[in-house]
């Protein structure tokens, strides 16, 4: 054995000591045995592991030199993905005027804990699906169970939070938008597998695996949480809105549009400035509700300009004091479609909704059939358990008969700031833990996809400032 150097030394107890404090961190002590193949790098030496780099010709040595670069990137960025930071881009205006559309995002794990990957082997930086090739970023097997090591903190209510779609579990490939579940309720399970064609494979996704999305947690584990005329309520008591909670209003002019400056001012992107007051050769939904919000044709037989717009409650007193605005209507609730439980007749609406118990891990539950509606995601679903319903109503839960059940996860409850324009918990339900990925800390790109690049395409004021500075 050659003698070992002072340097080789010094390498070997660095990397050591940060590997058995990721090892502690991580709370798994069978990682220790990877400290034998440190062993080996930096002392014995009984593997040749960089003999592959030491070819013969310059050529191919640096060819090889490069590949060795571009893996430890990749690993290092994969490192770092999963357990400190990552990118995401805002997809959506469901939290605007908080977040906006353009807005690029770190999100640190740190804030609540990384989780140890469900999906080990994936491609960094890609979610679920390789571009160009379209297949799956990752392997199934191995498949590891639910794992969070400490973090700073743990999600607060008002927090903005990115989290894994629990809804997209299943998804049919070629119509991802809206989830599966609804798809299965508007078309039905059958018409969908004869119509491949139309929406493609129905393929299943590991929890870390499904889209990525971000909304505010108002709700959390063990709340009762009611919705009357779009204020919240938790356990009777108001929630107050942030600043930026906006909702549509049907907005009336006295025959005059409304400039693009002005929107400006409103902060209402282009692709939320629908004029509404105009007959299209399709039936129009929103056309052919005006006369039940209260509009009126004029002497001409035609509405005024009437623009379906989401307004804060900032840009709606802006709004009233124009002088050319005639009619101001918010849109009523039962213009928000079906909301969660969608397969059980509970009344509720986008607007008015629950009240609804939101568990937390080690509550117990009755196992009616008001209660199987809300609760039989979380327990066949996020919680994997086998869950049985008889004609006769008796349930059993992994082939037992159960007439309760304990919850082995906290959930919570999120909306989107832009409430009449969010998919959020009202569409599919709770949140579990094991889905929570991390919290938005930083803006570091900012981009308005209604204005040219030099020319106001850039956010300025939004680059490089923390998203608490926009709450």
């Amino acid at each position: 054995m050659k003698k070992i150097s002072k340097r080789q030394w010094i390498n070997f107890s660095i990397w050591t000591v940060l590997y058995i404090l990721f090892t502690a961190w991580m709370g798994n002590w069978w990682l220790l045995a990877g400290l034998l193949v440190f062993v080996d790098i930096y002392l014995t030496k009984f593997i040749p592991w960089g003999a592959w780099k030491k070819a013969k010709k310059p050529k191919v040595q640096n060819v090889l030199n490069w590949v060795d670069d571009i893996l430890f990137a990749l690993i290092a960025v994969y490192l770092i993905n999963i357990f400190v930071f990552q990118n995401y881009q805002i997809p959506s205006q469901s939290l605007e005027k908080t977040l906006l559309v353009g807005d690029y995002l770190f999100v640190s794990k740190l804030s609540y804990g990384p989780r140890v990957p469900n999906t080990p082997i994936s491609f960094p930086l890609v979610q679920n699906t390789l571009p160009v090739l379209n297949c799956k970023s990752y392997l199934e097997w191995p498949d590891w169970g639910y794992k969070r090591v400490k973090g700073l903190g743990h999600v607060k209510r008002n927090d903005i939070v990115v989290f894994n779609f629990p809804a997209g579990d299943t998804v049919a490939l070629k119509m991802q938008n809206p989830d599966y579940y609804t798809l299965i309720r508007l078309y039905g399970r059958e018409t969908m597998r004869l119509r491949k064609n139309e929406f493609g494979d129905i393929i299943y996704r590991p929890v870390d695996k499904r889209e990525n999305y971000v909304k505010r947690c108002v709700g959390m584990p063990g709340d009762s949480l009611q919705i009357i005329d779009n204020q919240i309520y938790i356990d009777g008591e108001i929630l107050k809105d942030t600043k930026n909670v906006q909702y549509v209003y049907y907005v009336e002019t006295d025959g005059t549009t409304i400039k693009d400056d002005m929107f400006r001012r409103l902060k209402v992107s282009k692709e939320d400035q629908l004029l509404v007051s105009e007959q299209t050769e399709q039936p129009d939904y929103y056309y052919q509700a005006l006369p039940y919000l209260g509009f009126i044709k004029n002497a001409n037989g035609r509405y005024n300009p009437i623009y379906r717009i989401p307004l804060t409650t900032e840009a709606r007193e802006m709004v009233a004091k124009m002088p050319s605005i005639q009619k101001i209507v918010i849109e009523p609730d039962l213009m928000g479609g079906g909301v969660y439980p969608l397969d059980d007749e509970t009344g509720w609406t986008r607007d008015n909704y629950g009240p609804v118990w939101i568990p937390k891990k080690g509550s117990t539950i009755e196992l009616s059939r008001k209660n199987l509606a809300l609760y039989h995601r979380c327990i066949r679903n996020y919680e994997n358990n086998e869950l049985e319903i008889g004609t006769d109503g008796s349930v059993r839960v992994n082939g037992q008969p159960a007439a309760t059940y304990t919850f082995q996860y906290d959930y919570y409850w999120m909306m989107g700031d832009n409430r009449h324009c969010s998919a959020d918990s009202r569409s599919w339900g709770f949140v579990p833990e094991d889905h929570i990925v991390g919290k938005p800390i930083l803006v570091w790109l900012s981009l308005d996809k209604d204005r040219p690049l030099f020319n106001g395409g850039i956010r300025w004021s939004r680059i490089f400032r923390r998203v608490e500075a926009f709450n």
